[in-house]
């Protein structure tokens, strides 16, 4: 019995020593493992390159070069749209517990936030001594009776078409007489009021479609003039009212984002508006482009927008199922913008805009 006592007891201190052998081994290895990770301020380098890339990239938006393809423009046009791709960024850096990720966030989030946090309040107010509203009515509409009554509804005073197609000019006409007493129309572009017009005319601004041609239906043919001036009569004076539908964008793999006539025609309108000898002054219209776009400083220099100024939200207003860029813009000079609004889809691929102004 002793004996066999004694080589349980020896081969027990046996299995002990190697119990602990293989600890200590597993504990060094644990070490190793654990002391060739890096710290969290080493983790991460290509997430933090990227988050300092971005807030570089919405930062230095106007150095983009558009003589490439309008590159400048197309990103300048999607700006805010790039702020996505932080919580994308931060996600990355926290599944790799990235603290140099992290803090690298900060700069395009600082950016945006001084680009477009303004966007996020609601600066509207109550009250306005006018509302105005613009809407591309679409030359493909399918029901412009319908549109036009939803417009009618709106109860705006002043109320700006653009891309009207002789078919559906005389419904717009008719639709819209009782609610709106006084009205012009030049080409493509009209102009319905509850107050007195004076002084309307056509504005030139040089509209051409360019080498990619025409993206409307053929049967539908465009006239050629796209902007027009009127003086609206208020209780408060003269207001000098612009209505214009700048010429089309289009992407395509040989001449890149195409925006040679929105240009020029942006171009004429903003000489046009210098010229104007009314101190209140505003612009209705499909510009075809979003305010933050270099392509429309000349008008953008000269008024402002009534969205940035007394605006809920981004009022992005196309295309009308999906809105992710405002392109229908409400101008002014001369006068207090008191709100603004995007009105509910009709049968046109725009939204329509809507603001209040006050003296």
């Amino acid at each position: 019995m002793t004996q066999v006592d004694t080589a349980e007891t020896g081969q027990g201190d046996a299995d002990r020593r190697a119990a602990g052998t293989g600890a200590w081994r597993a504990r060094i290895r644990r070490w190793i493992r654990v002391g060739s990770r890096p710290e969290p301020w080493k983790r991460g380098p290509v997430l933090a390159a990227l988050a300092l890339l971005l807030g570089l990239f919405m930062l230095l938006h106007a150095e983009i070069p558009n003589r490439t393809g309008g590159l400048g423009s197309l990103v300048e046009t999607f700006l805010p749209w790039f702020g996505l791709f932080v919580p994308v960024l931060l996600a990355g850096a926290l599944w790799r517990r990235s603290a140099s990720a992290v803090v690298a966030l900060l700069l395009p989030v600082t950016v945006w936030l001084n680009l477009f946090g303004g966007l996020l309040a609601d600066k509207s107010h109550p009250g306005g001594d006018l509302t105005v509203v613009s809407h591309n009515v679409g030359a493909d509409n399918p029901d412009p009776v319908d549109t036009a009554r939803d417009l009618a509804a709106s109860h705006a005073d002043v109320l700006a078409l653009e891309e009207i197609t002789p078919q559906a000019r005389g419904t717009y006409e008719k639709e819209l007489a009782k609610a709106y007493p006084h009205h012009t129309a030049q080409g493509t572009v009209g102009l319905w009021s509850k107050l007195p017009l004076s002084d309307t005319q056509p504005v030139d601004i040089a509209m051409d479609y360019g080498p990619l041609g025409d993206t409307k239906p053929r049967d539908v043919k465009l006239a050629y003039n796209r902007a027009l001036r009127a003086t609206v009569t208020t209780d408060h004076g003269p207001l000098a009212v612009y209505v214009a539908h700048l010429g089309s964008v289009r992407v395509n793999t040989r001449a890149g984002f195409w925006t040679d006539s929105r240009d020029r025609n942006a171009q004429a309108l903003g000489k046009a508006i210098a010229a104007e000898q009314n101190k209140r002054v505003v612009l209705l219209g499909d510009l075809n482009g979003t305010v933050d776009d270099r392509a429309l400083a000349g008008i953008t220099s000269q008024l402002r927008s009534v969205q940035d100024v007394a605006g809920d939200g981004f009022g992005f207003s196309w295309p009308a199922k999906f809105p992710i860029a405002r392109i229908d813009q409400i101008l002014v000079r001369g006068v207090e913008p008191k709100s603004s609004w995007v009105l509910p889809a009709t049968g046109s691929d725009h939204l329509p805009v809507a603001a209040g102004i006050s003296w």
